[in-house]
């Protein structure tokens, strides 16, 4: 069945020179298979994100795809965004936990959201 393969996230955009920018520049991911206009195939750690052009681009609210990322290393990531310009958008948690600076933490977490230059949602989170 398929929980015995791989998945492969992918987020739509509009602008391939400012996602390229933004994902390459801003967020440090490596290219793994340049197909052009049409699309980046990114390393990310052990997984692989595809960056394809599309007119629905931003059209999702929630969540596309989340970093996760060691406790130890959660406040450093968050220092590198910030350092690049990434504001971090906030949301209510109906009292399952607290917001400081743009950073979420309820008792098994911490995370931040922040969007893409189309206004995809993207997490970074230490569990």
């Amino acid at each position: 069945m398929l929980g015995q393969h791989n998945v492969l996230p992918t987020v739509a955009v509009k602008d391939m020179v400012k996602a390229r920018e933004f994902y390459e520049d801003t967020l440090g991911l490596d290219v793994f298979m340049d197909e052009g206009e049409l699309g980046v195939l990114y390393n990310a750690g052990t997984c692989n994100i595809l960056v394809y052009l599309s007119e629905f681009a931003g059209t999702n609210k929630a969540t596309y795809f989340s970093f996760d990322v060691p406790a130890d290393a959660f406040d450093n990531e968050v220092a590198i965004l910030r350092s690049k310009g990434i504001k971090f958008d906030t949301f209510d948690l109906d009292d399952s936990g607290t917001w400081e600076d743009g950073v979420a933490t309820t008792d098994n977490m911490k995370g931040v959201w922040f969007k893409d230059p189309d206004g995809n949602v993207l997490n970074v989170t230490s569990r």
